[in-house]
């Protein structure tokens, strides 16, 4: 497929990149034209405007925010295509409200750049809002996995929006602070951010929580009381484990949402409230409103726009840099000093499935920094159980342990035994054999069973 007239303008200080780019843009058709600083951008831009540009964020002389709130300004009708490899949340929000197409972290797939860039040209909206002076950051809600760049893009695209969103995702992943993120990076980030666990609170109490209620209106009410609701006004209420609400809140909870009004416990006066609600769940709302523990209205209400946050095992490649920064809040926290993994311990942690995610990674770091004698963690430091070494050596007990637990954290429908079993199976068979040379008859009795047993083993397994 070619695009015959399409011109697509590069800048990037990268020579690599822009190659890349040119050569897989000329293969489809697409005529490009590279540069290597942006001030020699603006300079052709004066005479000639293409139909789409890509800019590299960081790059000596102005860097590629300044240059997009420049062509902003002068061209709002250009499609700008922001790429970066030092992808985080600043520069996702700063690149969607300083009007990008779209945010393309490095290393990216070429043919889904090209793709993007196809997309960008069949654009034909104006530029976003100019680049905010005050850049606020959540400095926990890091990560340069694809999964995590997913998030950073999503909470960018509604940095200028009061959405209701519902963010999903295993418990520990980060949900609150995705919705912390979003309110910061919000019009509504001068105004309160008001959080309640609705799980954590008896059902019978949660209504007062929720909506406040009036003196004499139960038992125990001695005074008015002022609900969350009225505490966000103007702000945000995030709901976290919301598919845990009672069918009586649900009812209520939809008539805030589609009225913005509400009556206090006992009240009989309407109040008027402008609250953005972002709801959390590490439940399959879909699946409990097709078995009826969740109203489906309330469901379509609370999902206009929905945000996964990715398991930890899902995002390997962060584990490094979330233990790093993790271990040196640590060690501010404690006033301990700061320590450090050396690689096998790092790859050991790498290794773990973490069923609890970033909040047993956090609890770790805190560990770790209280009980290693030096300041260069090694294995034998770690807990047995995220793979750690004893005194005697490793315990492979724990280490299944930790296998299944993430397992089970995963939700995986099939038997755990379905694939210990075989794999156990296997992994103890080869060892006898290699010990054995080969050796059938030595390999059974080493593992103390016939020599038909194993040979029947080793066909089921396709060992032969």
């Amino acid at each position: 497929m070619t695009d015959t007239g399409l011109r697509v303008w590069i800048v990037d200080d990268d020579q690599s990149v822009r190659w890349v780019l040119d050569k897989a843009l000329r293969a489809a058709g697409i005529d490009c034209t590279s540069f290597e600083r942006a001030e020699h951008l603006l300079d052709a831009i004066a005479s000639d405007v293409p139909d789409v540009l890509v800019t590299d964020v960081r790059m000596p002389g102005m860097d590629g925010l300044h240059l997009l709130a420049r062509l902003t300004e002068q061209h709002p009708n250009l499609p700008v295509i922001v790429m970066t490899a030092h992808s985080d949340l600043d520069n996702a929000v700063a690149a969607y409200r300083g009007g990008a197409f779209e945010y393309l972290p490095k290393p990216f797939d070429i043919d889904e750049a090209v793709a993007l860039i196809r997309k960008a040209a069949r654009h034909t909206g104006g530029g976003g809002d100019e680049l905010p002076q005050d850049q606020r950051s959540i400095p926990s809600l890091i990560g340069q996995a694809p999964a995590m760049q997913e998030v950073f893009r999503s909470i960018g695209r509604l940095a200028g929006s009061s959405m209701t969103v519902l963010i999903t995702g295993e418990s520990g992943t980060g949900k609150e602070l995705v919705a912390r993120a979003l309110h910061e990076h919000s019009p509504r980030a001068d105004r309160e951010f008001v959080a309640l666990n609705t799980s954590a609170i008896a059902s019978e109490l949660l209504e007062s929580e929720l909506f406040g209620h009036e003196r004499g209106s139960f038992t125990g009410a001695d005074a008015r009381r002022v609900g969350r609701f009225e505490q966000a006004n103007g702000g945000t209420l995030f709901l976290d484990e919301i598919g845990d609400m009672s069918a009586a809140l649900q009812t209520r909870l939809l008539r805030v949402l589609a009225e913005s009004e509400f009556y206090r416990v006992g009240g009989q006066t309407s109040i008027k409230v402008d609250v953005r609600v972002i709801a959390a769940t590490n439940k399959d709302l879909a699946q409990a409103v097709r078995k009826g523990q969740f109203r489906e209205d309330l469901y379509h209400r609370l999902n206009v726009m929905r945000i996964n946050t990715p398991p930890l095992r899902q995002r390997r490649e962060d584990i490094p840099l979330l233990l790093s920064h993790y271990m040196e809040t640590a060690a501010q926290e404690l006033g301990a000093s700061s320590k450090a993994l050396n690689a096998e311990a790092l790859q050991l942690l790498r290794g773990y499935d973490w069923p609890g995610n970033v909040r047993q990674l956090v609890n770790t770091a805190r560990r770790l920094t209280v009980t290693a004698p030096g300041n260069v963690i090694t294995p034998e430091d770690l807990p047995e159980e995220l793979g750690g070494l004893s005194e005697s050596g490793p315990d492979w007990t724990q280490a299944l342990r930790g296998w299944a637990e993430g397992m089970l954290a995963a939700r995986d429908k099939k038997p755990l035994l379905d694939d210990a079993l075989p794999a156990f199976e296997k992994t103890l068979i080869e060892i006898a054999l290699a010990h054995s040379g080969g050796h059938r008859q030595e390999a059974a009795r080493l593992l103390g069973w016939g020599r038909n047993t194993l040979t029947r083993k080793i066909k089921s397994l396709q060992l032969d």
